[in-house]
């Protein structure tokens, strides 16, 4: 055999050999691995048979600490309700001692007065008396008959003066029993003072409150109590004062409707902007209508070009996005380049603008109505207003129209004519975004004031400008007045134009609810609205189909004349720059 056979066979069994005992070890290393796993497993159990015990012990102490505090706050509440009643029988108590101590007080000036009364009657008595023994003096010599009626008259006198001698020994007796009553009256003040201050001490101890917020807490239950009494003689002193106070408010009216006079036509839809040349038009229509698409897309703005020579037509409801578009045509008329991109930032640049016009605006409104000091978050808010109208009346002018009347009546009334102005000024301020957030403009209205810290005089005026029955100062029956002055002039306000922009606003609303919708406008006096998408939300095929969801909304949701027009429009921008 040979030696490289013996060799390799001595390899092999070496080999298999040291295999064997690996695979021995390893069989022994997994036999204790499995004991120590069971092990582990059997602890586990342990702890986790111990976890649930303390749980449920746990469980048991919190259950029972929940019943004792739940039956320790029932104690508390009875506890306080006690303390309640015995204060609310202290107070009656209180208020009865109170009520005799003023009716003994009003029979102490009785007895008074009719102690002057005895006193002057038997002072005239002495005094007759005197006189009538002077005249007997002076006349003895007259008939025994007249001596005789005089003796009986001195003698009804002298009885007189002993029954008023004896009227007066009872009004001694009756002030001296009276004096007792107060004694007594006096004591028990004190007694009902002292078991108050007790109620009180035991409300204290109970209820767990200071001093101070127990007396609170009482003077609130009598407020409470007092309350419809207070009410029926405020009532009963109105009716008093209501002849004279219309007598004075028509003068005082009459004299500011003819100190103030302003302008009151209603304000159109439609902007009529100048063009140097026919010409023009066809570069702002553009190739194939581009540019008006454009224009129309990005202002919200109907875009009219007629015969009409020299001159470009602009309708829409939305006095702000019909200014921002006349300032935009202004412009590109004026620099002669019209492309979709340079409208595009045209009208970027006037509504940047627009925010500085309406800042101004502000400023001057306040200027003209008087009204210093305020923030300029209110002066953006009143420029708004100028472009906000109601019945077709421009809300800004209204507001520095009532402003006016108000000082006026303030100064007549001797009132703070700066404040009422402020109040007239400010009174509806809420209209300037109720197009934008929920709420009536006078919700909106006294939000705003407290925002910006307003006097509790404007905040009333604002809030009941339409209800000044209810209003708590003067200054929101003064506003109410001067707000239905101004509204009641002839042509200021026209109905129709108000409902008309509210049926455009509903049908911007409704399109714009939709999902996918980016913008809406109504254009062509509402006959259409034009919808702008979302082009990554919104297909082509589903945009047919929301134009469809729309039109149908507005027909369910709307009342119109004739038919509205639903445009969807998607567009997609590939944009990149050459470098």
């Amino acid at each position: 055999m040979p030696t490289w056979f013996v060799i390799l066979a001595f390899l092999l069994g070496l080999m298999a050999g040291f295999l064997l005992w690996r695979a021995a070890g390893i069989r022994q290393q997994a036999e204790v691995d499995d004991r120590l796993q069971r092990e582990a497993q059997a602890e586990a159990e342990a702890l986790l048979a111990q976890a649930q015990q303390r749980a449920r012990q746990l469980g048991e102490e919190a259950d029972q600490h929940r019943q004792d505090a739940f039956r320790k706050v029932q104690e508390a509440e009875r506890r306080v309700l006690d303390a309640e009643r015995r204060a609310q029988e202290a107070a009656e108590r209180d208020a009865q001692a109170a009520a005799h101590e003023a009716r003994l007080s009003e029979q102490r000036e009785q007895v008074g007065h009719l102690r002057t009364l005895l006193e002057a009657e038997r002072e005239q008595a002495k005094a007759d008396a005197l006189a009538q023994r002077e005249a007997l003096a002076a006349d003895r010599l007259e008939t025994r008959r007249e001596r005789e009626e005089l003796g009986r008259e001195i003698e009804r006198l002298g009885r007189r003066a002993e029954q008023l001698d004896a009227r007066s020994d009872k009004l001694d007796a009756l002030e001296e029993r009276l004096e007792a009553g107060l004694r007594e009256i006096h004591a028990q003040e004190q007694d009902l003072a002292e078991r108050f201050r007790q109620v009180d001490l035991k409300l204290y101890e109970v209820a767990g409150l200071t001093p101070e917020a127990a007396r609170e807490q009482i003077m609130g239950q009598l407020d409470a109590e007092l309350e419809e009494e207070k009410a029926i003689r405020v009532k009963a002193m109105t009716e008093r004062a209501s002849a004279e106070a219309r007598r004075s408010a028509r003068s005082i009216i009459a004299q500011a409707i003819q100190r103030s006079a302003s302008e009151t036509s209603a304000q159109l839809s439609v902007s009529v902007v100048p063009i140097p040349n026919d010409a023009m038009k066809g570069r702002l229509i553009g190739r194939e209508g581009r540019n008006i698409r454009a224009f129309e897309a990005l202002t919200g703005v109907d875009l009219i070009i007629d015969d009409t020579p020299e001159a470009v037509i602009l309708s829409s409801f939305n006095p702000v996005r019909r200014e921002v578009a006349r300032h935009v045509l202004d412009a590109l008329v004026a620099d002669g380049r019209i492309h979709p991109t340079r409208i595009e930032e045209m009208v970027h640049k006037a509504q940047d603008d627009m925010k500085s016009f309406i800042h101004t605006q502000g400023e001057e409104a306040a200027i003209e109505a008087g009204v210093v000091g305020l923030k300029p978050g209110l002066v953006q808010l009143l420029g708004r207003m100028y472009f906000r109208t109601s019945y077709g009346q421009n809300v800004l002018k209204h507001s520095v129209q009532v402003a006016h009347l108000t000082g006026i009546m303030a100064d007549e009334l001797g009132l703070d004519a700066g404040l009422a102005r402020r109040a007239g000024l400010m009174h509806d301020v809420g209209k300037s975004i109720d197009r934008e957030i929920d709420g009536t403009h006078v919700e909106i209205g006294i939000n705003l004031a407290k925002r910006f810290g307003e006097p509790l005089e404007v905040i009333d005026a604002i809030a009941h400008h339409h209800d000044p029955e209810n209003g708590e100062t003067l200054y929101s029956v003064l506003v109410a007045a001067a707000d239905a002055i101004s509204a009641a002039r002839p042509g200021a306000r026209r109905e129709e134009l108000e409902s008309y922009v509210r049926r455009l606003e509903q049908l911007e609303q409704i399109a714009v609810a939709f999902p996918g919708v980016q913008q809406a406008y109504a254009i062509q006096a509402g006959r259409e609205v034009r919808v702008i998408v979302q082009p990554e939300k919104v297909t082509d095929a589903q945009a047919t189909l929301l134009a469809r969801e729309i039109a149908g909304r507005v027909e369910q949701d709307m009342e119109y004349p004739g038919q509205v027009q639903v445009t969807v429009v998607r567009e997609s921008r590939a944009v990149e720059v050459a470098r």
